[in-house]
């Protein structure tokens, strides 16, 4: 009996030494770039990319960008609300273009990357904090150690078609472990590398509910790929929640339109095509519909012109 007493007693205290993980999120924070909003998000899914992150703390070498960006992808697209070209894919096509990866960090050249590729906008950020911190404390019969990550990461949101940033937030993320013994008995060990990932994920989860309000402030659009006859082949479809049926207005995409005090692009000059409607899918990719003009202005489309949700 005694026996079994000491076994419990024994279970009882490993149990309280086992180690323990806290998470802690603070809401992305609006910096002067860009407005808040909290529009409610409507219509088909944003096709937008996600650049490798720039590491600009002292800590992580190389892996805290590279771990940043796929924790952002991976909420968007868990959101519902996004199509994410992935990583590998931009870089195929920066190097087709002639592109350094580090000219990402222009607006311009994302914007001219994201154009060729169809997209909305691209994230670009950057962790430009990180640090762990270890607390312990030290009793007559217990001991307690507790590691502590602290990261800020930044991003920026940018128009594909203006180049503009209309975007831009800055997220904070906490996450704690704690190691405890009796007597010397319990959990030993040094760094734990999972918290850089939870540190990150708290900080960027945010971004998601941020991104999608501020494109929803502008129609959803998509790019004609192709066009035969009366048909349009539209770079969208039933992955993007692209159904029969849709409406559509299309402009062919004119000569850019420069504010002559910054001589940043705010738009471009546009010729109204006519109203198309969806009239089914096409390929076997998800990512293609087609579609046919209900509403002709008379000029023929072509590749490269835009489609916009009808209001």
């Amino acid at each position: 009996m005694n026996r079994l007493k000491f076994l419990t007693l024994a279970v009882v205290l490993l149990s309280a030494c086992a180690p323990s993980k806290s998470v802690k999120k603070q809401q992305a924070l609006s910096v002067a770039e860009t407005k808040k909003v909290t529009s409610k998000y409507t219509g088909p899914k944003r096709r937008i990319g996600v650049v490798e992150f720039e590491n600009k703390s002292a800590y992580g070498q190389g892996r805290l960008g590279g771990a940043a960006s796929d924790i952002l992808v991976t909420e968007l697209v868990k959101s519902g609300k996004f199509i994410v070209v992935e990583r590998d894919r931009m870089n195929k096509i920066m190097e087709e273009q002639k592109l350094q990866s580090q000219g990402m960090t222009d607006p311009q050249t994302v914007a001219k990357i994201g154009q060729v590729m169809g997209l909305e906008a691209i994230v670009v950020g950057s962790v430009s904090q990180f640090g762990v911190k270890k607390e312990g404390s030290d009793y007559l019969l217990t001991q307690s150690k507790r590691q502590v990550a602290d990261v800020t990461v930044d991003i920026r949101l940018i128009d594909v078609q203006s180049g503009q940033v209309i975007m831009a937030d800055s997220g904070k993320g906490r996450a704690k472990t704690t190691k405890s013994s009796f007597l010397g008995m319990g959990t030993k060990g040094g760094y734990d590398e999972t918290l850089e990932g939870e540190a990150l994920r708290a900080a960027l989860v945010q971004f998601v509910t941020n991104i999608a309000s501020q494109l929803n402030r502008k129609p959803w659009s998509c790019m004609i790929a192709a066009a035969a006859s009366e048909d349009l082949y539209l770079n969208a479809g039933q992955d993007s929640g692209i159904i029969e049926g849709m409406k559509l207005e299309c402009y062919k995409m004119g000569k850019e339109i420069r504010d002559p005090r910054s001589n940043l692009v705010i738009g471009h000059v546009e010729q109204y095509l006519g109203q198309a409607e969806v009239t089914g899918q096409c390929g076997d990719s998800g990512d293609c519909a087609k579609a046919r003009f209900t509403k002709a202005a008379g000029t023929a489309a072509k590749s490269g012109d835009i489609c916009r949700l009808a209001k």
